[in-house]
């Protein structure tokens, strides 16, 4: 059974997007490798047509991952993002130990903290869930048990 795949209409398009790309643009750079890889000669022997082969090989697989997780995709809706209790796509406002924080709560084929989208499988994300704002909410996180309050939630 498939995991349950929560993308924001964002993340779908991005999704849709990338193997776009990788239908397109890579496979004809990867077919080009595989063309000159030929003119080499005897194929049998040919290190340049193995490696271009295999990334072929990867690339499908690749694409073939991403369509079935577009396929199994729940897309969140702007409009369907309560601003009552932290719910995914919500944003959110928080204070913690570290200082104010501000993360949208999102699937985990989202998740990227650098750009402040937190999964809602992680430990913060999980903890945040459901709770309402002006709530301090337990965190346990790899580097000790901390506390977060919820300062502020909007529609993403």
């Amino acid at each position: 059974m498939a995991k349950e795949v929560v993308l924001t209409r964002e993340g779908f398009e991005k999704l849709k997007a990338e193997i776009e790309d990788m239908q397109t643009v890579r496979r004809h750079e990867v077919a080009e490798r595989i063309k000159e890889a030929r003119e080499f000669g005897d194929i049998s022997e040919n290190s340049e047509y193995d490696d271009a082969k295999n990334e072929q090989a990867m690339l499908e697989a690749k694409i073939a991952q991403l369509e079935e997780r577009l396929r199994d995709a729940t897309v969140i809706e702007t409009d369907e993002i309560s601003t009552d209790v932290v719910a995914l796509g919500s944003t959110v406002d928080l204070e913690t130990p570290a200082g104010k924080a501000t993360y949208q709560v999102v699937g985990s084929a989202e998740s990227d903290p650098d750009q402040n989208r937190l999964s809602n499988e992680s430990p913060i994300g999980r903890a945040i869930m459901g709770k309402k704002k002006g709530e301090t909410v337990p965190v346990v996180t790899p580097g000790g048990p901390i506390k977060v309050k919820i300062v502020k939630i909007k529609a993403a």
